[in-house]
């Protein structure tokens, strides 16, 4: 059987995983500047199997323009030019059968904007995300004070404890965001 503690615990767990994905998912949108980020999560189909490029090559930035991907086997050159020619990326990798280098066009304001909607979006469906676990922890407490598994005292000062918590990832989500809005403002 849960204790309050335990329901607490989760919750703060779950949160934690949500905030940590939506840091992930924010770092592979493109800001305007080269960032291994962009690409080294894209699956890229190597060795009879699919795998991500990361797995499959070095990739480096040598300035803010340019994503650089030297592969550990030649021969996976043409399969990470396709795979990243026919992502929604917006990026046009150029190979010399060595090497595969991806130029990043500076970003058009019509561009940040586009991409400032998508962010808005990541952040937005996070926040929901962290309210539903704060409803399903909250939903658990009521239940063990139903059950007489603990007082009204001890479900209000739990329940304001979900509150803080909440507080505390939602201004986390907050900094991502305004950090990545900065970025691409000023990328």
């Amino acid at each position: 059987m849960e204790t309050g503690r335990e329901a607490l615990n989760s919750a703060k767990d779950k949160m934690t995983i949500t905030v940590r994905k939506i840091a992930e998912e924010l770092s592979h949108i493109r800001a305007g500047r080269a960032s291994v980020g962009l690409v080294d999560h894209v699956m890229v189909d190597a060795y009879e199997d699919r795998m991500p490029l990361r797995n499959i090559a070095n990739i480096t930035t040598p300035d803010a323009s340019t994503i650089l991907i030297v592969p550990y086997d030649k021969s996976s050159i043409k399969s990470i030019e396709k795979t990243l020619s026919g992502q929604e990326l917006g990026l046009n990798p150029v190979s010399d059968g060595n090497v595969v280098r991806i130029s990043i066009p500076p970003l058009t304001e019509e561009r940040r904007k586009e991409i400032l909607k998508v962010v808005n979006k990541v952040v937005e469906d996070g926040k929901v995300a962290l309210r539903n676990i704060r409803r399903e922890c909250n939903e658990s407490l009521k239940k063990l004070e139903k059950n007489k598994e603990m007082g009204e005292d001890d479900l209000r000062h739990l329940s304001g404890d979900v509150d803080k918590l909440l507080d505390g990832k939602m201004k986390e989500i907050e900094d991502f965001f305004n950090k990545k809005e900065k970025e691409i403002l000023e990328g």
